[in-house]
């Protein structure tokens, strides 16, 4: 977990904090572990978009796509030769009840919403300096989304009550090293929501 003196930086420079919510496609929670908090994981990323509309905070919505081609496939896909989340199936569409209607979109092929995308320009562009993250899976797509945010000099916090993972021992694991080495705070549901509404004004010219 975080230590004690992690919290998320202020947007008071007027720079701004965008919400990006990750995979929450059907695909993901086909998975027992999941499929059993898709309902919280819902309400909470719903009151995480609410808020940041409230706010006038950027929200954006990443989504993982494949094509049936292989062209798209991972390393380990291909190793299989078992393809996943093809585009216009059910799989790939978003889970019932999220309230994602109007929200930018980026499409991924890979873990991290970075990647072969150009999710750092549009978040340039928006004004965006910081972003919560939520959504599934936490010790992969999550995690890999949040260290190239890094890398990109964004900072980042995890929305502990909207993001969640298969495999607890992994997840904790990720998000202590994540919160540790690359300063990224983990924060609860009231704590997010307040960052989101933590819009800095216009910078001076």
């Amino acid at each position: 977990m975080p230590p004690a003196d992690a919290s998320p930086s202020s947007a008071g420079r007027g720079e701004k904090t965008a919400l990006l919510v990750i995979d929450m496609q059907n695909a993901f929670f086909e998975d027992p572990v999941l499929a059993a908090v898709q309902q919280s994981l819902v309400a909470a990323c719903n009151d995480l978009i609410d808020a940041a509309r409230r706010s006038g905070a950027p929200v954006l919505v990443a989504r993982t796509e494949h094509l049936p081609d292989r062209s798209t496939w991972t390393v380990s896909m291909l190793d299989d030769d078992q393809g996943f989340i093809f585009r216009g199936t059910r799989q790939a569409d978003v889970v019932e009840g999220l309230r994602v209607e109007g929200l930018e979109t980026v499409t991924k092929t890979r873990d991290s919403a970075f990647f072969g995308t150009d999710l750092a320009e549009r978040l340039r562009s928006l004004g965006v300096a910081q972003l919560v993250l939520a959504g599934v899976a936490t010790h992969n797509c999550v995690a890999h989304t949040g260290a190239d945010a890094f890398a990109h000099d964004f900072r980042v916090s995890y929305a502990l009550d909207a993001i969640a993972s298969t495999n607890e021992e992994y997840a904790e694991a990720m998000l202590e090293i994540l919160s540790v080495e690359y300063r990224q705070p983990i924060i609860g549901q009231v704590e997010a929501e307040a960052l989101l509404a933590q819009q800095g004004p216009p910078t001076p010219e």
